[in-house]
Parts: C-alpha cells; structure tokens; sequence
C-alpha cells in the first residue's frame, strides 16, 4: 500500500503565473520512513547522517563560491586601480586627465557589459537574490531561482559589477548563491548538465529541499560577514515558514562549514599561514580600540545612547526615502524598460556605469580636499593591514589631484574597494573633512539607490554600511567640532551610523543585530546596535516596508506575514474560502482527469464522493460508479467504528450520518427556500443529488445546485501525482477490478521530481480515454483542514507554521465546502473581505 503518512501542502492559484508554488508535502511513503521501518536503528542512522554531511558539503562549496568572487574582485580591482592611478599621476602633471577618464571608463562599462550579458543568460540572476529567495522559503518558488546556470551567472556576474566600479556589494548575492548549492547538491543532478545522474532517490520533495535552501542562505550569510550564527537567525527571521530544532542545528553547522571554509582559504593565501584562521568573512570590520596616547576616549558611553537613538531615528528617515525613491525607480523599471528589447536593460546598465564613473572622477578632482600626511592618524588602525599584509596602512590613502605630502580625501572614499572604504570610516582618524562627508553621502545615496534594480548581480548590504558609516562619521565630526565632546570615538559612531542606515533600508532586527556583532568582534556593541535597529526599524515602518518587502510586492508575490491583524477575527473561514472546486472521484475516467488537468491550473484536487439518496440503483447500473460508492461507504463505515471505540466510555452513538450510512439509508431534509444556497450548505441543510456521473467535467453552465452539492472529503490528490500517473498509464479498465492497476513505487512516483512532465505535453494516444484511474492508493487521506467557523487568525497560523499549500474547508459531516490556498491569505484578499464584511453588517 501507499497509504501512510500525510501531506502538508501550500498554495493552489497565485495572481501571476510568473510563480510556481512549493509543493511542502512529503510523499505519502516517504523513503526516510520506510527505512525507520524496515531497518534497524543503527541503519537508520546512518541514513540520518547523509543529511549532515550534505549540509556539510553545501557549506563548503558556498565558502568556495565566496572565496571564487573575492579573488577575482580583487584581482580586476587591483588591475583597475593600479593602471587609472598611475595614469592619474602621470596626467596631473601633463593635463591629460581625459585620457585617464577614458581608460578608467573602458574598465568599467566592459566590465559592467559582461555583467549584464550574464544576465540575458538568466534574468534571475540579476539583483541581490534575497527577496527571490525569502519568496522561496516562504513557499513560493520563482522559476530558476535555484538552478546551477543561476549560480554561474550571479558568481561571475557579481565579480564584474563591482570590478566594474558600480555602487553594490557581492556579499548579498552569496545569500542566493548559498540557497543553490543547497537545492542542487542533495539532488545529485541538474538541467544544465543532464548526463552528471546518481542514482540518489532520498529527499526528493519540497520540504526537505527547502530545509537545505535555508540552509545554504544562512551559509551565504556566514561566509559573507563571517557571522554564523547571525546567519542561522537571517534564515529564521527572513525566510522559513516552519522551522524546527533539528533544522536549526544542520543550519547552524552549515554556516560554520562556510565560515571556516573561507577562513581557511583566504588566510592561507593572503598570508601564507594554513590554519591560522584570520580573515573570517569577505568583509570584516576590524578591531575597535581606542588610541593608547588618547586617556578620554571611549567606545562609548551611557551619554552616547541618547545620540544613537537620534541616529536610529534619522536612518529610519534615510532608509525610507531610499526605499521611496527605489520603488518608484522600479516602478519605472516595469512600464518603459522591461517590456522592451533585452538589449535596452543593457543599455541602462551601462548608462549607469557612465554616470557613476564620470561622477566619482569628476567629484574626486574637483570636490576633494587635499589634507596633510600624519602619521597620528594611523593610531589604532592597526586592522587594515588585513587587507594585505605586505602593504602599509596608509596604502589606501590615494594622492589624486593633490601635491606631494598631501592625500586627496574624497578619492581615498571612492577610489578604493567598499570594503577598505567601510575601514577608512571605521578606523581612521580625522581624515575626512564633514564637507567631504557630507557630499559623499549624498552622491553615493543617490547613485546607490538608481543602481539597485538595473540588470546586473549586485548587493545593497555594503553599499548601505558604506553609506551610513559616513553619515556616521559625519555626527562624530560635528559632535567633536561644535560640541566639544572629546571622549566620542568616531569608529563607533561610523558603526551606528552603518547600522541606522542598513536597518532603515532592510528593517531586519534579531539577525542584523548578530550579525553586525560577530563582524566587530565586539559584544559591548550588543546594547547600541539593538537600540539603533529597533529604532530605525520602527522609524521606517511608519512610512513604508524594507526594500526587499517592496520588491517582493511589486512583482505580485502572495508573501505571508508572520501573523494577521487583531481585526481579522471578526472573519471565519468560510469568509475568505474559495467555495467553486474543481474536484476528482476515487475512480475517475481518463478523459475526466485530462479534460481537468488541462482546464485549470489548481496545484491539487479534493478527492470527494457524492452523497446520493438512491445508491442501491447507481451500484447496479454503472460499474465506475458502484466503486466510487463502494469506497465512500468502507471509509464511512470504517469512520464510524472509529467514534464507535471512542464513544464506549462516554456511551455515546456515532453521529446520524454515520449511522444511517451504517443502515444504508440517508435522512434527507427540505431545504428552506428564499435561503443563501452557501450558508445552507455551510449548516448541512442543503441536500439536492444532481443525477452526474463522476466521469463527467466540471462545466462553466453547472446551476448554483450542481456547484454546492454536498461531497464527502476524503482526501488530496497533486496535479504532479495525477500527471504522473497518466504518464505512466496507470489505469484499469472497466471490466477488470481496481486491483488489477498498476502500483507505483515512491521512487517512480518522484523520478521527475523537480519538473514533472506538462500535461499538454504528454502523449495519450496510446490510451483508451474510458479507463479508470483508482487515486486512493496516492491521495493524501489525511490533510489539515478547518471547520467553517474557524477564526482566520488561527487558519493562518496553521497554514503559515505548517507550511501548508491547500486548506480544505470541511463540515461536521465530513463534506468538502470549500478550499483556503495562499492566494486567500495574503493582505490584500483578506483586507478585501474584511470590507465587504462591514459593508454587510
């Protein structure tokens, strides 16, 4: 038998068909319990720890794809900069510096090209990936989002955007770059390379690839920042649905497996030490510590608080305007850029890449300060020789435009890589100027924000520490110069400042907050950094949603919250279900299941039988139908034993149903007239039997009556299990019984699995369209479901916690009345209905 375990599904209908669903079920003999049964537990444990070395493997090559992106970054950036700075010295004394912006100009658009051919290749690439991914673990899956020719292009693509000189970060798409590895490396093949097959049939369903995605995220995260267990929190806070404290550690090493990896890496070949383990993350905040010769400096104090708060507040400010103007940049986006020829989508791209190199030459040369040399300002900064070793500290300081014994500030912001910009900020002393700091901010605020959304990989997390480590230092400056507040360390404030501002654009807390103190290095840091995100968070929320939230709307994704609104219980169930089904019989004809297979686009099927008056005289005439009442009666009956069991201590009876299926007689009552049909069928008084066979179509010219007719639930059946089984040609004729069908194994149920075959593709000719396809040994007997009054709070957080796909809505009789999917959670359906509930009252 296939009978065994339940599934647990999502979401049938979304509004664009952009988007599939995830099917979070796992197949009825799911091989993991089958092996609990068949074998004993020392085997049985082996196999539990094929899990943990995957989750082992996936935080390895994540690592490996993050120290693939760094080297060759710094590999192009290097070249880049050696060639424009020797060219910039040469022609400052010359006066050619147009030559200088020329060269400088075809580093950067051929860089930024190849980019976005990258992106031709596969659209998904483009962006950072989070909020494709934070769609994924939250039950909707965007088409290739987690597919190898997805992970080639954002790797390389994302070394070339920021090689190319444009305002993002390639630390945010090692977020998506980690979730891949974990969809791909527990399935043992790809579409891009079909001939590479193992013969591995273990977790090949939606949940436990969906366990590894996130994963794989959380390693992204760590390998990112070097903060394991700040990764661990970003899958639970930004991702998963369903989470549980198995997962939970198989995350947590995962992302450990990533740290070390790239630790590992980098350390021995940045400083020729194997082991030694120095370097954590692509990007590390370096060691805070105030100046031995400075007696009044400190971190910070309990007066700085009162600032930080301000901070909090004005980076929610910043953060919410930055995500005002990227939606309306989006926006744009969608109407005038995307429908057009691809080739316009690189055409922006490059227009972008012209603005900002033209922009940060001409701002260098022109709006710098040139500043003296001293050697005072390389107290404490002692971490910057992490960047390498064998160079000095001031080796980022740039001499552009300036006279000997004197540095140009605003080139030294932004003719050096983000990450030794970020330290600059953090760990410099007095070098920047607040002019300098406040037109950098400014310029890099608004070509950041035109750059996130072009075609083209690319990260906002660094460019948003960038941005508010400067506004950051900017407060310290004029708190020193104005205020006199000596004992103010201008690293800290670079830090919260980086903080407000990323918290404002994101509007992550718990994660964040981990994260930012695993980079530091610094748990004193935990009380500041927390205040600030809350702050900024709430600031920002007053307004409008975290960047990612916003994409994720504009593209239609029916996102699910964590919870619902206070107000949503003055709503039931039966408010928000949808009460027109499209449904199969136990016993089904051929041409049924393709006529509804190819008519509709639901993702699963209630499985029902109709209650009829007169079964006795259907069981002699129709063979199909005789099996679907046979089966409809063995389960009532079985039902009835059941409570039969139950009820001896309490000396009770079954209901009236169940009795009267027991005596085969089935009490029918007048339904009143001048009565809403539905609500009727919601009390079970509506009780009219349509003389249908189960071999015909559901049809758009059914009468309310044939629509709402009372059907028995007994289950769910998938559109891929349906497929599948025509695909196989697993049927019996009518003449025969329904145990001459052919079985299907778990493994031959899910061979096709992850893209199951189209049924507009399959070849049917070979079979008779009036065979019978018995489903009740591959539905799903025992789904979640809710009674009609049930409040909507509680529907969601079943759905929600679960990761449910369909809902079906059920009576105290057992019928089928209608069926919740994703499409009727999100916030917009249900603030629908919450409407035309008031508009009723």
């Amino acid at each position: 038998t296939i009978l065994g375990e339940t599934h647990e599904e999502e979401d049938e209908i979304l509004p664009r068909k952009d988007y599939e669903s995830l099917d979070y079920d796992r197949c009825i003999n799911d091989p993991y319990l089958e092996i609990l049964e068949s074998m004993d537990n020392k085997k049985a444990q082996k196999y539990e720890a094929v899990k943990w070395m995957l989750v082992f493997a996936i935080g390895v090559c994540t690592g490996l794809v993050g120290l693939f992106v760094d080297f060759f970054v710094q590999l192009f950036t290097q070249l880049k900069f050696r060639v424009v700075q020797s060219s910039v010295e040469e022609c400052t004394e010359k006066g050619c510096l147009a030559l200088s912006l020329l060269e400088l100009l075809g580093f950067n658009l051929t860089f930024v090209f190849l980019a976005s051919l990258l992106v031709l290749i596969q659209p998904v690439a483009a962006g950072s990936g989070i909020p494709e991914i934070k769609c994924y673990l939250n039950g909707v899956k965007v088409p290739g989002v987690v597919r190898l020719r997805t992970v080639v292009c954002k790797a390389m693509g994302v070394l070339f955007s920021v090689a190319g000189g444009l305002f993002v970060g390639k630390e945010g798409p090692m977020i998506h770059s980690g979730a891949v590895m974990g969809a791909g490396l527990p399935q043992f093949q790809s579409i891009s390379l079909r001939k590479i097959q193992f013969n591995f049939p273990y977790f090949r369903s939606d949940r436990d690839k969906r366990d590894f995605v996130s994963a794989g995220a959380a390693a992204g995260v760590a390998a990112a920042f070097g903060a394991p267990i700040g990764g661990t929190l970003f899958s639970l806070e930004e991702g998963s649905s369903f989470w549980n404290q198995g997962l939970t550690w198989k995350v947590l090493f995962c992302s450990m497996a990533a740290t070390f990896t790239l630790n590992f890496f980098r350390s021995g070949i940045q400083f020729g030490s194997w082991g030694s383990f120095q370097l954590p993350g692509l990007l590390n905040f370096g060691e805070f510590k105030c100046s031995e010769s400075d007696k009044k400096c400190h971190l910070w104090t309990a007066v700085d608080l009162g600032f930080f708060i301000l901070m909090g507040i004005v980076g929610g400010l910043l953060g919410a305007t930055f995500n005002c103007l990227n939606k309306r940049l989006a926006k744009y986006r969608m109407r005038n850029v995307h429908p057009k020829p691809k080739l316009v989508r690189v055409l922006e791209s490059l227009l972008v890449s012209l603005t900002t190199t033209v922009v940060v030459f001409v701002a260098s040369m022109v709006l710098g300060e040139c500043r003296q040399m001293s050697s005072s300002r390389n107290s404490g900064n002692d971490t910057l020789s992490l960047q390498d070793v064998s160079e000095d500290v001031n080796s980022s300081i740039k001499t552009f435009f300036c006279p000997n014994e004197t540095y140009n500030d605003m080139a030294t912001l932004f003719f050096n890589p983000q990450e030794s910009a970020i330290l600059q900020l953090f760990h410099q002393d007095g070098t920047f100027s607040p002019v300098t700091l406040s037109l950098f901010f400014l310029l890099y605020f608004l070509l950041s924000c035109w750059t996130y959304g072009i075609s083209v990989p690319s990260g906002l997390f660094v460019p948003s520490l960038l941005c508010g480590a400067a506004f950051g230092r900017l407060v310290a400056n004029l708190l020193k110069s104005y205020i006199g507040l000596d004992h103010i360390y201008s690293g800290t404030f670079a830090l919260i400042g980086a903080a407000a501002f990323l918290g404002g654009v994101v509007r992550m807390t718990i994660s964040l907050t981990v994260i930012l103190i695993e980079s530091t290095n610094e748990i004193t840091y935990g009380l500041p950094i927390m205040i600030t995100l809350m702050v900024a968070k709430w600031t920002g929320d007053f307004f409008n949603k975290g960047i990612y939230d916003i994409h994720v709307n504009l593209r239609g994704v029916p996102l699910l919250e964590w919870e619902t609104g206070v107000e949503m219980d003055k709503l039931r169930a039966s408010d928000i279900m949808e009460p027109n089904l499209t449904y199969v019989y136990p016993h089904t004809r051929i041409q049924s299941l393709v006529s509804i297979l190819r008519t509709t686009v639901h993702h699963a099927f209630p499985v029902v039988t109709e209650n009829r008056g007169n079964e006795r005289e259907f069981m002699k005439g129709n063979q199909l139908i005789s099996n679907n009442i046979k089966f409809k009666k063995s389960s009532i009956l079985t039902r009835a034993g059941e409570q039969r069991k139950r009820s001896q201590s309490m000396k009770s009876y079954p209901s009236s149903e169940l009795r009267n299926m027991c005596d085969e007689h089935i009490a029918t009552e007048e339904p009143p007239e001048k009565e809403d049909l539905l609500q009727q069928m919601l009390e079970r008084r509506y009780t009219p039997y349509p003389n249908l066979y189960p071999d015909q179509s559901p049809s758009e010219e059914w009468t309310m009556e044939e629509r709402f007719r009372p059907l028995t639930f007994h289950g769910l059946i998938l559109r891929s299990q349906l497929v599948t089984l025509l695909d196989r040609g697993v049927c019996y004729s009518e003449s025969q019984s329904s145990a001459s069908q052919p079985r299907l194994s778990h493994e031959e149920m899910s061979e096709d699995y992850p893209r199951y075959p189209d049924i507009h593709d399959l070849d049917l000719t070979l079979l008779n369209p009036r065979m019978i396809v018995d489903v009740t040994p591959y539905m799903n007997p025992s789904p979640f479901t809710v009674s009609p009054n049930t409040h909507v709070s509680q529907v969601f957080n079943l759905f929600r916690t679960m990761g449910l796909r369909h809902l079906p809505v059920v009576n105290a009789v057992g019928e089928v009345v209608g069926i919740i999917t994703r499409h009727n959670l999100t916030h917009e359906f249900l603030q629908a209905r919450l409407r035309q509930h008031y508009q009723t009252i």
